[in-house]
């Protein structure tokens, strides 16, 4: 078999009346393992989605490299990255040399006219005028955090600038796939979420809607592998400051605090304050939250995570586990998944609720790839059944 065929996997349901159908161990979502071999560019559609991916030198612009990889109906036609203007992709990631892609240009040099949707993964702050300036036609997700703050007046106080695009503010749709599912199908722009208040609020919206948790008393442990603080050159990420050792930073203030607070207000109705403290940890990617709610009077433990089964056992990308098992980072990696569980706290009516994701990918990348699909018409999970790296 060619490296361009595939078997043992996923597909659409119009396989099963062709192939052989494998049931494996069920999960939360009951899919079905197909055995068959696809021809990947018999998969390609006859005029593929052209996507532009500006700040493509990036963690987050080559994982969307990465994942496009194998979608069979997206191309990518435009990478910008000013300082690497010129050069490959695979000159400055070696791991995509394979691919075969335009090089990288400089934004003021690139031409959207070859383009239809675009990932901007550029720094916020940039990223505001940018978007300003691209053709309204195109489909944007942007996965910086200029848009995701609806009140303009709280991204100038937590981000120390004015925000210079409020009328473009008014039409952007905030990108948690699993609970704004509807709403960004209809979008032309999206903001896709930070990494923490995805896997914060995955478990955490379902829970406030069902009124099953108080409102007070939310306090977040979370953990980041070092590529979350993004890939410029930083003293305070170099080996020798990261190695053998954690630390936490943004205490008080870090930058996603009012993002997961505006989401969980939403889902309450009602204003919610949280107590969140992230830690950076020794690894290159993954993320782990670990939240400390107090529940509702009369509501228990099995409340809970019958909730959470029945808000995610359709879904794709949330795994529920067993009861018991622990969620570790190892076993998302390079995946789009998020997994997660919940546990009683020693403290009676308290619950301990652990989330993991790989922050590069439902952190970032992959949920932009699948907030895109979604967009475009196209099933969320195309290009993105990678299944988690491991060891």
């Amino acid at each position: 078999m060619s490296s361009a065929s595939f078997s043992s996997i996923c597909l659409d349901r119009s396989c099963l009346s062709k192939e052989k159908v494998l049931k494996g161990k069920k999960r939360n979502v009951g899919k079905l393992l197909v055995k068959c071999s696809v021809n990947a560019k018999a998969q390609k559609a006859e005029k593929p989605v052209r996507i532009g991916v500006l700040g493509a030198s990036g963690y987050t612009g080559s994982e969307i490299v990465r994942l496009l990889a194998n979608h069979p109906h997206f191309g990518i036609t435009l990478m910008t990255a000013d300082r690497k203007a010129g050069q490959s992709i695979g000159s400055v990631f070696p791991h995509l040399i394979t691919q075969d892609l335009p090089n990288m240009v400089a934004i003021k040099d690139a031409d959207f006219s070859s383009v239809d949707a675009v990932f901007c993964c550029l720094p916020h702050g940039t990223t505001q005028d940018i978007i300003k300036g691209l053709p309204k036609s195109l489909k944007i997700v942007d996965l910086s955090a200029d848009f995701r703050l609806w009140d303009t007046s709280e991204y100038e106080e937590w981000y120390g600038q004015a925000h210079r695009a409020t009328d473009l503010q008014k039409e952007v749709v905030y990108g948690l796939t699993e609970i704004l599912r509807d709403e960004i199908r209809q979008a032309r722009l999206v903001a896709n979420p930070g990494c923490y208040p995805t896997s914060i609020q995955l478990p955490l919206v379902p829970l406030i809607k069902a009124n099953l948790i108080e409102y007070r008393n939310i306090i977040i442990d979370a953990k980041s592998g070092v590529s979350g603080a993004g890939r410029g050159a930083k003293e305070a990420n170099l080996y020798t400051e990261i190695a053998e050792g954690i630390y936490s930073y943004g205490v008080t203030r870090h930058r996603h605090v009012p993002e997961i607070e505006q989401g969980l207000s939403d889902a309450a109705n009602s204003k919610v304050t949280v107590s969140f403290t992230p830690h950076l940890m020794p690894m290159s990617r993954g993320m782990q939250s670990t939240i400390y709610v107090e529940m509702a009077p009369g509501v228990t433990i099995e409340d809970l995570y019958q909730q959470l089964k029945t808000s995610y056992e359709d879904e794709e990308f949330v795994i529920l586990l067993e009861k018991g098992v622990v969620p570790h980072t190892h076993n998302v990696r390079g995946s789009n998944y998020c997994v997660m569980n919940v546990f009683p706290d020693r403290i009676p009516g308290r619950a301990i609720i652990v989330s993991v994701i790989d922050n590069l990918v439902k952190g970032a990348s992959g949920q932009a790839l699948q907030n895109l699909n979604l967009m475009l018409g196209f099933p969320e999970s195309t290009g993105l059944l990678y299944q988690p790296l491991f060891p």
